[in-house]
């Protein structure tokens, strides 16, 4: 077993701790990973479709500012399930699918409210409008 010489006390330390520098390193890596996933803004996605879908009778706009239009008629956010509610009793629930029409640019939220608005109201069935592939865009 060897012993540490005590009487060399006064010698300098050769060597540099490198651990708290890595510490503080890594962190700083974590927050800026944490930091870029949250400041991208989500968007929805481009799509092209080869096929055209029969319509629907049921079809709701969201427009790039966030504005919901159930078919010609433009209801308020907080409108929403009462509006598909009416809309299901007048068409007396013989359809279960919404479309959804939505800007590329509108809000991933807004396009969830929408369609929690619809199930509230037994409207089961969703589908994404898109441009169809070699036709004029609206």
């Amino acid at each position: 077993m060897a012993l540490a010489n005590s009487t060399n006390d006064d010698e300098v330390m050769s060597t540099i701790n490198i651990t708290p520098f890595t510490d503080v390193l890594l962190v700083l890596l974590i927050i800026f990973i944490i930091l870029t996933s949250v400041s991208r803004e989500q968007r929805l996605p481009e799509a092209k479709n080869t096929t055209k879908l029969e319509n629907s009778q049921i079809v709701v706009t969201i427009d790039q500012h966030d504005r919901v239009a159930l078919g010609a008629k433009s209801v308020a956010p907080a409108d929403l399930t009462q509006a598909f509610r009416n809309l299901a009793d007048v068409t007396e629930h013989r359809y279960a699918s919404v479309i959804v029409k939505a800007d590329p640019h509108a809000s991933y939220g807004m396009l969830l409210r929408v369609m929690d608005a619809a199930k509230a109201a037994d409207l089961t069935n969703f589908g994404l409008a898109n441009h169809t592939e070699g036709t004029p865009a609206q």
